[in-house]
């Protein structure tokens, strides 16, 4: 059966944390990188609520290699308008020690908005994420596909812990950067949608009482996207590497490539409620790939690496129509070396010195590229 998988395009958006290259503080850049950035990338950098956060977006990209290329730029583009303007970048979950009561607050009439319903929550959300939209054909394969790969999140997730500090204290967690989202109303893991209808009501209702003005205020770990024909993965933390976005963006992809091939073959993945997958995402916060998951099919625990070498193999029939098997065997590399938590946690241990974990996030930004 020849299956097309051109409609999985990828869109990748990071976000950046800038620094005072001597002090290593989160610094406010006064949206200068922003102004100068897209004079030469256009709307591909963007302001983001705190000052000290830059937000890039690539183009849609028709495949894995087109996104490696496109994230390589935008990571050198940024790292040196930062440097000519006395600024340094970094890629973490969390920043390690800075606090965010000393950061500014970008002045824009959506962010003053925000600021303003959600108080402390929204002044405190001081992250950094990764989000991978993959284009989807119909709205209503988004919506089955959305739900279809659900339980997938904690997995891929686990691979991307990269924030185990925050204010200057080792949070015990390989991920910290969720615990603080989770202050925000409509996060976390959503439940299924029966139909894409279903869905679209369910964000009519909200708009019509009130609750949101549009559907982007839907902070979810997964989303179909209210505006564009994608499933939007919003779960992980920003990568330290270029290598690792990559890797987790191709595994995002070839996920919704294989629940799309079960589809067309009249199968579908098991669905499970919302409390048993949430059960799978705390495990990935706190011990990211170094606990156990369950494996719900088995009812047992199961050791968080291995599974994540059997998603490798439950997408290995789709990744070649892809071409995103060389991306792919990153995830491998991951395993071995550790993620990006795991590695800040061993410069702390060496050095004891939150300083020198940023200094070393500093310097992985631009890593292979």
């Amino acid at each position: 059966m020849n299956l097309n998988y051109k409609s999985f395009t990828l869109g990748v958006e990071e976000e950046y944390m800038v620094l005072d290259p001597k002090t290593y503080e989160l610094k406010s850049h006064e949206q200068k990188i922003v102004h100068e950035g897209q004079k030469v990338i256009k709307d591909k950098v963007k302001a983001e609520m705190h000052q000290a956060v830059v937000e890039v977006g690539t183009d849609i990209c028709q495949d894995i290699e087109e996104a490696h290329k496109d994230v390589s730029i935008l990571r050198r583009t940024i790292a040196g308008i930062a440097g000519d303007l006395g600024f340094a970048m970094g890629a973490s979950g969390t920043h390690p020690f800075s606090h965010w009561e000393s950061q500014l607050i970008t002045d824009h009439a959506r962010y003053n908005e925000i600021v303003n319903e959600l108080q402390e929550a929204a002044r405190s959300n001081l992250i950094f994420g990764l989000h991978v939209h993959v284009g989807m054909q119909t709205r209503e394969m988004a919506n089955h596909i959305a739900n279809s790969t659900r339980y997938f999140l904690p997995h891929i997730y686990a691979l991307s812990t990269n924030s185990p500090f925050w204010e200057g204290r080792s949070t015990g967690y390989k991920s910290f950067r969720t615990k603080v989202f989770d202050k925000f109303p409509r996060t976390g893991i959503p439940d299924a949608f029966d139909s894409i209808e279903a869905y679209d009501n369910f964000v009519k209702l909200l708009i019509k009482t009130n609750c949101i003005d549009n559907a982007k205020k839907i902070w979810w770990d997964l989303r179909v996207h209210p505006f564009f024909n994608t499933v939007e993965f919003r779960i992980c933390d920003v990568p330290m590497t270029v290598d690792e976005t990559i890797a987790i963006a191709a595994l995002f992809q070839a996920v919704c490539a294989k629940i799309y091939k079960l589809r067309s073959q009249n199968m579908n993945f098991i669905q499970y409620s919302r409390p048993l997958l949430n059960e799978n995402k705390w495990r990935a916060s706190r011990y990211g790939i170094d606990g156990h998951l369950i494996d719900f099919g088995k009812e047992e625990e199961v050791n968080t690496r291995v599974l994540i070498y059997e998603l490798l193999d439950f997408v290995d029939d789709v990744v070649d129509d892809l071409g995103s098997r060389h991306r792919l065997g990153y995830v491998h590399k991951m395993l071995e070396q550790g993620t990006g938590a795991d590695r800040q946690l061993a410069v702390f241990t060496q050095t004891k010195s939150l300083t020198k974990v940023v200094e070393y996030i500093n310097g992985q930004f631009l890593a292979g590229v």
